[in-house]
């Protein structure tokens, strides 16, 4: 059994490759898709560029056992409408993972492996209970329709506000950067109890921006998430889950403003090339 937060590298699930003689290896990803995905190879192909080897894997390859999660290093939930969003924004896929997919899952997550849901995939890993407390199958929070009433989508400003144990986000505490959002049910909401938590043991670093502040306002805050969270963590920092793109940042010609300003190395990237050299480096 493994120990609760040490990390189990896959039998034989990290390929390699040889560059000048020199063997390589690359994290496997599993990047999840299903009827309604739309976010799934913007996803791999950043995993791609952050040096992962990211493999387009349906759920029913997972329930069938043609494939498992245990053959990863690392899982991604892309963006989407899964399953049409029916009944709310990630809940029929959250519900099949939990019904069907429940020990893996587990045993993924005992195992130390990493887990990203990005827009849909987080409220997926919210509604499977993963996030924040990582009791599966028991949801302690929800996303919820913005505040707004209608989709945003749009590029907005976001910063790590403080230190926290989020792999994704290492090295990142401070800095303002920019990604789009492309959603109508971002409201991040839990209770006063455990929101507190949250902040205490700083599992809410991704807020949205607001002139040097955590945004609790429209336009600044899209959906009217509390304390302008856009972003929450594990305990352990290895389960993530977002409402912005990532992946839709990963090169420099990806912001409509390319021409006009330079913005160094494209905002979104670091968080992949975070999770990959993390599973490298062990």
């Amino acid at each position: 059994t493994p120990v609760h937060g040490a990390y189990v590298k896959p039998e034989g699930s990290v390929a390699t490759t040889h560059e000048g003689g020199i063997p390589l290896t690359k994290p496997n990803v599993c990047i999840l898709r299903t009827d309604g995905t739309n976010c799934d190879e913007e996803t791999a192909y950043a995993f791609q560029k952050a040096g992962g080897l990211p493999h387009l894997v349906h759920v029913n390859e997972l329930r069938s056992k043609a494939d498992s999660l245990m053959n990863y290093d690392i899982l991604a939930i892309p963006g989407g409408f899964s399953y049409g969003d029916d009944i709310a924004a990630g809940a029929v896929l959250a519900n099949e993972l939990i019904s069907f997919l429940r020990d893996q899952l587990q045993a993924f997550v005992d195992a130390g492996r990493l887990v990203i849901g990005i827009c849909n995939g987080f409220q997926m890993l919210v509604r499977a209970g993963l996030l924040p407390r990582r009791t599966v199958g028991e949801p302690t929070a929800t996303l919820t329709v913005n505040d707004s009433g209608r989709f945003e989508c749009r590029w907005i400003q976001l910063v790590f506000s403080y230190d926290s144990p989020c792999v994704f986000a290492k090295g990142l505490t401070g800095k303002v950067f920019e990604l789009p959002v492309a959603h109508g049910e971002g409201k991040f909401v839990v209770s006063d109890v455990l929101l507190r938590e949250l902040h205490a043991q700083h599992l809410s670093p991704l807020r949205y921006h607001d002139h040097g502040h955590p945004a609790t306002r429209h336009p600044y805050n899209p959906n009217g998430s509390l304390d302008g969270i856009a972003g929450v963590c594990d305990l352990t920092g290895r389960v993530f889950g977002l409402m912005p793109h990532p992946e839709r940042f990963v090169e420099r010609t990806h912001h409509p403003n390319w021409r006009r300003f330079d913005y160094g190395k494209p905002h979104g990237l670091a968080l992949f090339e975070n999770a990959v050299n993390f599973v490298k480096d062990l």
